[in-house]
């Protein structure tokens, strides 16, 4: 029952995407997957069956974890100047898993001192 409500969540911000993307503020469809409805998903698991202490470092992390988005928004931006929108999207989905690997190791690095 749980992962069916989650793909539920998943799918009704997908359709309110969609709605906000054909309204006159169509850049409000970019707030949306901001929302922390994935984040309250993980926030809840962890908070549930790691410690309180598990989930502050979880915390901190995703607070680190906006910068691959960042890359990625930048990256897209400038990008979509000089290719498609597709292989644009796809340069810039590149970016950010560069920018993701690049967290994880020097997160694991800063951890493991």
């Amino acid at each position: 029952m749980g992962i069916l409500f989650k793909a539920l969540i998943g799918a009704l911000v997908v359709v309110l995407i969609g709605v906000l993307a054909k309204t006159r503020n169509y850049y409000i469809a970019g707030l949306v997957p901001l929302f922390p409805t994935f984040a309250l998903i993980a926030h809840y698991i962890v908070g549930n069956e790691r410690s309180i202490a598990a989930l502050k470092t979880t915390l901190i992390f995703g607070m680190w974890a906006v910068l691959p988005y960042l890359v990625y928004l930048i990256s897209l931006y400038f990008l979509l100047n000089s290719l498609r929108l597709s292989l644009a999207l796809a340069a810039a989905v590149l970016c950010w898993i560069a920018a993701a690997w690049l967290l994880i190791t020097l997160w694991g690095w800063w951890q493991g001192r």
